[in-house]
């Protein structure tokens, strides 16, 4: 089933406490269509870089089976670019710098060989954006995922919330759902998300896992512990692609294909962390993926006999 995936294809610099790069490859639907690769025959991106953007790594993407041709490569123009430093406890950071660049006129072109698309992964970019891409669809794709962010959220409310009208998942952060209802319980929050149009939503509680929200459904995916976590930048894109990847390779939207979904997803991104940038992802292998995924079945797998029940 066809997969399109939309977002920032860019240049990244990173420090953690466990070391630096200088400028790397990065960007949301870098990381989507990289994980969603696994899974689909072939992963359509469309994102805007400038001329700078190596050619090594447009020949990876086609390697991996990424089509490119909805990738607009400006002539003249340099690749959004976007530094940070993460805390010591890995989930705060600082942005040191963003160059928006060829992204701060990006119009999405939507190319024919990308029309016949049946599920759609919007990452985090300008809500406007992502309306843009809906309307420039001939017709409505059979499953649409939006990602988002704080940042979105505070200075473009309402273009948002057009967008959540017209998705089936929204997947966000604890803070996010919080911030988006104004509801401290997360399954009141969700309650609310899932009066505002997506049918299904996932909220990321980073190294606690993630939570699957449907109906009066709730599901919950641990995260993997990790001895070391080198960089988190891109896990939750990694999720993201890893699941809709797999769905749209099941080609099956229940509530018991989704979970599964949420742990390909969650695998996914554990190895994501385990080195800068998207490297862990460039080596992996479906194998690889096979192993991490019985290590998260293991995490909470147990049976409860009658005879267990002593109290």
């Amino acid at each position: 089933m066809s997969l399109v995936s939309v977002g920032t294809v860019a240049f990244d610099a990173i420090e953690t406490p466990y070391g630096k790069t200088d400028k790397i490859i990065g960007g949301a639907c870098t990381y989507i269509s990289l994980a969603a690769s696994f899974f689909r025959k072939e992963a359509k991106i469309v994102s805007v870089v400038g001329e700078d953007f190596p050619q090594e790594t447009l020949d990876m993407f086609s390697s991996k089976n990424i089509d490119t041709n909805g990738l607009q490569i400006i002539k003249g123009g340099k690749t959004f670019f976007w530094s940070g430093k993460y805390h010591q406890d890995m989930n705060t950071r600082d942005t040191l710098d963003t160059q928006l660049n060829v992204l701060e006129t990006f119009d999405p072109v939507v190319p024919e060989s990308y029309q016949d698309c049946e599920y759609l992964m919007l990452g985090n970019l300008t809500p406007a954006v992502q309306l843009s891409v809906l309307e420039r669809m001939k017709k409505r794709p059979k499953l649409i995922v939006l990602d988002t962010m704080n940042f979105w959220m505070e200075i473009a409310l309402d273009d948002l919330k057009k967008v959540i009208q017209k998705i089936d998942v929204l997947t966000i952060n604890d803070e996010e759902a919080r911030l988006l209802t104004g509801e401290h319980s997360l399954v009141k929050a969700a309650k609310h998300i899932l009066t505002m149009g997506p049918s299904t939503l996932i909220i990321k509680k980073g190294e606690h896992g993630a939570l699957l929200f449907q109906g009066d459904k709730i599901f919950h995916a641990p995260a993997l512990p990790l001895e070391e976590v080198f960089d988190p930048t891109g896990a939750g894109d990694t999720f993201a692609g890893g699941f809709i990847g797999y769905l749209a390779a099941a080609d099956d939207q229940s509530w018991e294909t989704m979970k599964k979904a949420i742990i390909v997803g969650s695998a996914l991104a554990s190895f994501t962390v385990e080195k800068f940038g998207i490297e862990r992802l460039t080596e992996i292998t479906i194998d690889d993926i096979k192993a991490r995924i019985n290590e998260f079945s293991l995490l909470s797998s147990f049976n409860f006999n009658k005879e267990d029940f002593t109290f």
